[in-house]
């Protein structure tokens, strides 16, 4: 393992990408991962792809816990199907962690940029937020949020359990916190709203991030390297920008919204994929 000695510049560009990262991954809903991992993929082409996920997903439980909140303030939260979708979540996300320190970097870069690039087609081509939800049970929500904004819809449970199941290996597995898959089929195959699929996938992000760091912590992914304390410095700076992006969210379209989510998805597996 590469030992990165975290030096008074490198510290201050952490920070921006940081709070920047935890801006625009709460604005979006998908919790920052799905570019913190690939930037320090990029900064940091020596590490191991290990440390690598460890850092991303203790980074990403910080934000999409700060962003939680927020959007629990804002009353955006779908707290019920939210929790059946966290719990399924669970065993992936243990098997993914485990499974990391056995794919090599090169495959792993290029799996991680394929994964953002089909993620950026679905949320182009998939089914648009508001269509007809067929086959399954589904269950009705009611939502009144903090401004007066009324969402009614309905869910299908035991589809959104299974696709959170697969979703918390593979985020667990590449250490990109799954939020940036988990929007997309909320909206796209669950039928969400737009604004209630960003804020119920921060929900589910950080019961998933949580547990996926506590297995990479427990399995010693951060000995011997500075990793815990690039770590926790991106922890910090992803929380603080997670709260000025709950706060952005609210005053942008879905349409937007999704838009800038299908752009960040593909610039940055495109530089990824390049740099494999």
């Amino acid at each position: 393992m590469v030992n990165h000695v975290l030096t008074p510049e490198g510290a201050l560009v952490l920070a921006l990408i940081g709070f920047g990262v935890g801006w625009f991954g709460t604005l979006v809903g998908a919790g920052g991962g799905f570019i913190l991992t690939p930037v320090l993929l990029l900064l940091y082409p020596d590490d191991s792809v290990q440390t690598i996920t460890a850092i991303g997903l203790v980074a990403v439980f910080a934000n999409s816990g700060s962003g939680t909140l927020a959007y629990l303030r804002h009353r955006r939260v779908d707290v019920r199907t939210g929790t059946v979708m966290l719990l399924s979540t669970f065993p992936g996300a243990v098997g993914g962690a485990l499974l990391t320190p056995y794919v090599p970097r090169t495959a792993f870069d290029l799996t991680t940029a394929t994964l953002l690039a089909l993620v950026a087609v679905w949320v182009l081509v998939g089914r648009r937020p508001g269509a007809p939800q067929t086959g399954g049970r589904r269950e009705h929500r009611h939502l009144v949020d903090r401004s007066g904004h009324t969402f009614d819809y309905m869910v299908p449970m035991r589809r959104g359990a299974l696709m959170s199941a697969g979703i918390g290996f593979m985020s667990s597995l590449l250490g990109v916190g799954g939020g940036f898959i988990q929007v997309p089929v909320m909206v796209g195959a669950l039928g969400f709203p737009t604004h209630i699929a960003t804020a119920t996938s921060h929900f589910i992000l950080t019961g998933t991030s949580g547990v996926a760091s506590i297995t990479h912590v427990l399995s010693g992914s951060f000995a011997g390297g500075h990793g815990v304390y690039r770590a926790l410095l991106l922890a910090v700076m992803l929380a603080s920008g997670a709260q000025v992006g709950a706060r952005t969210s609210g005053r942008l379209s879905g349409v937007v919204i999704e838009r800038l989510l299908v752009a960040a998805l593909l610039v940055i597996a495109v530089r990824l994929a390049f740099a494999a």
